[in-house]
């Protein structure tokens, strides 16, 4: 199997980023749009896929189209910092889905969490059902985003291009 240094040349990072535009091309599609004829093309995607590079494809779903109209920051600050304290809290998150994003960090708080939910009675639910009832949390704060300036799934290649 090939090394990730290896696969990603030039028209590999090319099918990544129109991948990332639209990943329900054709393979012709994808081909056409790349410069590259349709085998070496469906070598190169299944040689990413294999290598982990390209994980999956999903779709793109509108939150407001589903009612999900409200988007929420929460810090989270445990009692402690040991192993057990924080895997509690993660398999705690993980079984809920209107936990979109959840990451351990540094600073204040030791979670950063993005819920995304209908409103804030469903959010004060969340808070109190769940968040609240979590073993080891000692502070929530939330933060409620006004807009959605920026949104992307797409990771930034340009940098591997050579120069």
């Amino acid at each position: 199997m090939p090394k990730s240094s290896d696969i990603l040349d030039e028209a590999s990072l090319r099918i990544l980023e129109v991948l990332q535009e639209n990943s329900e091309l054709s393979n012709a599609e994808l081909a056409e749009r790349v410069g590259l004829s349709p085998s070496p093309c469906w070598r190169r995607v299944a040689d990413m896929k294999a290598e982990g590079v390209i994980r999956g494809a999903v779709t793109l779903v509108d939150p407001l189209k589903l009612g999900l109209a409200v988007n929420v920051f929460v810090h989270v600050t445990l009692t402690r910092q040991d192993k057990q304290t924080l895997e509690t809290f993660i398999q705690a998150i993980r079984g809920r889905p209107e936990v979109m994003e959840c990451y351990l960090m540094t600073g204040e708080a030791d979670f950063l969490l993005r819920v995304v939910i209908e409103d804030l009675i469903k959010y004060q639910a969340l808070m109190l059902d769940c968040l609240t009832q979590i073993p080891g949390v000692a502070n929530i704060r939330s933060s409620f985003a006004l807009d959605q300036v920026k949104y992307t799934t797409a990771l930034p290649t340009r940098r591997l291009h050579r120069q």
